[in-house]
């Protein structure tokens, strides 16, 4: 029988990845263009869970908005009150106290190592690692354990109000923090090792390479910037709150790998930095209030109409508000810029010329939080202009 060959030649497949897939942790979907298993194309779309939460803020007063801030993000829910507040206190001319400044950054970086742990559990997960997943979540649940003991919350704390902090760390609290954060320390000593193996550092070295340029130009922020050898950091380049204060005590992790390896080290190696700069702030604690003495109820009718810009370093990279009062204890306006925002603009870079398997470890690298991103821009197709709509015409689109 005579054998015949025949070469086909393989055309572009357009591989729809999400929103729901079980290798993404976020409702977010990539239109992926292959050619064999080469990526050629990504077309991103994450529109899927948008909760109007600037619309609602401009519709309650300032007390409220700061719970409905909160709520924007489940792990950076310090950062977002903190920013929000910022922002209110220098349209009020309120300086908190020492003490809750304190209070307010070591919160902060418990919420960094809580958010990173995540992260590299997750990316553990996605290259195959179970047992480092477990071990890194195991760690996250003694950092909520630490946040719990100070808040009473594991997750949201409602621990900034306006003109300072609603709990105290006193002695015996800051005792039982620092033995949490020494068994944090060890276990993120292990963490580290594993990922120098030469078996997992095979699966990210090299994989979603965002050079410097790239990254520069897109002004990517956080950690996936800071992987990718760029100096930048809220904390150093634009100090605020405590962080004036102690910026000496801990150190800018840069790293130039540009790749997802890179980019889970520098949170690796800054949860170390936290750890020190938590143990200087508890040792440094100063005496006094933890806020001023007027109940925020007070404090919110004497806010005059005004507007500031707040920012800062969330565990994701640059977060900021934009607050403009009403002078009648609400707002005008509310506008928040999450880091996720610049670094989604990144996969593509990321992905082109990867294969289908990178996708679940390239895009969790960047540690996306698709709920914090999401914006809607009503447009005009015929005349390409932009309008504002009520959330009634809202529903209807």
């Amino acid at each position: 029988m005579e054998k015949k060959t025949f070469e086909y030649e393989y055309s572009r497949l357009i591989l729809p990845v999400g929103p729901v897939h079980p290798a993404l942790k976020e409702p977010v979907n990539l239109n992926v263009t292959v050619v064999n298993e080469q990526i050629v194309d990504v077309n991103l779309k994450f529109n899927y869970i948008y909760r109007g939460i600037e619309y609602l803020a401009e519709r309650r007063n300032i007390a409220q908005t700061i719970y409905l801030v909160e709520r924007i993000c489940g792990l950076c829910s310090q950062a977002h009150t903190l920013t929000f507040i910022q922002a209110v206190e220098e349209i009020a001319g309120i300086q908190p106290p020492m003490r809750a400044e304190l209070i307010r950054v070591i919160c902060a970086e418990l919420e960094r190592i809580h958010s990173h742990m995540l992260l590299i559990g997750v990316v553990a997960y996605d290259i195959g690692l179970d047992t480092l997943f477990m071990y890194a979540f195991k760690s996250r649940e003694t950092v909520m354990d630490l946040l719990e003991m100070i808040s009473g919350k594991r997750v949201h704390h409602d621990l900034n109000t306006i003109g300072g902090v609603r709990f105290d760390i006193d002695k015996p609290l800051s005792e039982r923090i620092v033995k949490g954060l020494n068994t944090i320390e060890e276990n993120n000593k292990y963490i580290s090792n594993i990922l120098a193996d030469a078996t997992v550092e095979n699966r990210l070295k090299g994989v979603g390479v965002l050079s410097k340029r790239v990254a520069e130009e897109l002004s990517v922020v956080g950690p996936t910037a800071r992987g990718s050898g760029i100096r930048r950091d809220v904390r150093f380049n634009r100090p605020y709150s405590a962080y004036r204060d102690f910026k000496n005590s801990f150190k800018m992790i840069v790293l130039d790998g540009c790749d997802s390896l890179s980019r889970v080290m520098i949170r690796v190696l800054e949860i170390f930095e936290s750890i020190n700069l938590i143990k200087t702030l508890l040792d440094q604690l100063p005496e006094g209030h933890i806020r001023v003495e007027d109940k925020i109820l007070k404090i919110i009718k004497k806010i005059p109409e005004g507007e500031a810009f707040s920012i800062i370093e969330a565990p994701r990279g640059q977060l900021s508000h934009y607050v403009k009062t009403n002078g009648k204890e609400g707002l005008k306006r509310l506008s928040v810029r999450t880091p996720t925002i610049p670094n989604i603009l990144a996969v593509k870079s990321m992905l082109m010329h990867r294969e289908i398997a990178d996708i679940p470890v390239v895009f969790s690298s960047i540690d996306p939080c698709i709920s914090c991103a999401n914006r809607v821009t009503v447009t005009d197709s015929a005349t390409n202009q932009t309008r504002i709509v009520d959330l009634n015409k809202l529903r209807g689109v």
